[in-house]
């Protein structure tokens, strides 16, 4: 978890909110994201559970803001920067800022198990899923020839998911939860690697999952394409108006 005080926030806000008045969005967090990303997904799906409006700054990775690394020197996203100066420059800590915030779908108190429990289903998702993850879509960034074995590695896990979903339409039983929006953009990476393989292989129940979160409204809302921000650009409200 990385909480960190800024020392000045009036080098991070852009001095022309565009069309919306400034008085307005200067009191809104400010989230710098990458719509492919799947940490920036993912956090992205909390804000707009949470119903908290943010200023967006999408980021081109090969060119990153200034005023995003000095926010956050580890050059990720996402990165939410609050009116008070604080940042959260995790997404998992974002999630649990926003739901901490309003929750209306109950995404922190699953009908099954506990938020302790989707924790540690999600440090799983994070730690040993993701290490295959990479290795089996980018194979060449770590020196391998194939990333065959990294997806057979990254199987059990998704095995796992599987057996979970076949008793339950979510992860965590028959209602949406914190779990289902962190691990799902994870997964779409997955499928989306061999989107022919994965869609032969023995996992009838997260495939269901995955298409129904895919096609979902809350998917669609969080996916808006926006372009890469620079300095005096406009900085959108994020969740949409046009998509709430």
């Amino acid at each position: 978890s990385t909480l960190t005080l800024v020392a000045s926030v009036a080098a991070l806000i852009s001095p022309d909110c565009g069309t919306i008045c400034p008085c307005v969005t200067e009191r809104l967090p400010l989230l710098y994201s990458f719509r492919r990303c799947p940490y920036a997904m993912r956090a992205r799906l909390a804000l707009a559970s949470a119903g908290i409006e943010c200023r967006l700054r999408e980021v081109a990775l090969r060119d990153k803001p200034a005023a995003m690394l000095d926010a956050s020197p580890k050059g990720t996203v996402p990165v939410l920067v609050l009116p008070d100066g604080l940042v959260i420059d995790e997404s998992l800590d974002i999630m649990n800022w926003a739901l901490a915030k309003a929750d209306p779908d109950n995404l922190l108190t699953p009908l099954a198990g506990s938020l302790d429990d989707m924790l540690c289903l999600i440090a799983e998702a994070d730690g040993p899923f993701k290490h295959a993850l990479d290795r089996y879509k980018y194979p060449n960034r770590y020196g391998l020839e194939d990333g065959t074995p990294a997806r057979t590695a990254a199987m059990p896990f998704l095995q796992s998911l599987d057996a979970r979903l076949a008793t339950a339409p979510y992860l965590f039983g028959t209602r949406l939860s914190l779990a289902d929006l962190a691990v799902f953009p994870f997964v779409r990476q997955f499928a989306n690697t061999d989107r022919n393989w994965f869609d032969s292989s023995p996992l009838p129940h997260l495939k269901a999952w995955l298409e129904q979160l895919l096609d979902s409204d809350r998917f669609a809302a969080i996916m808006i394409k926006y372009t890469p921000w620079k300095p005096g650009d406009e900085e959108p409200v994020f969740p949409s108006i046009s998509a709430a």
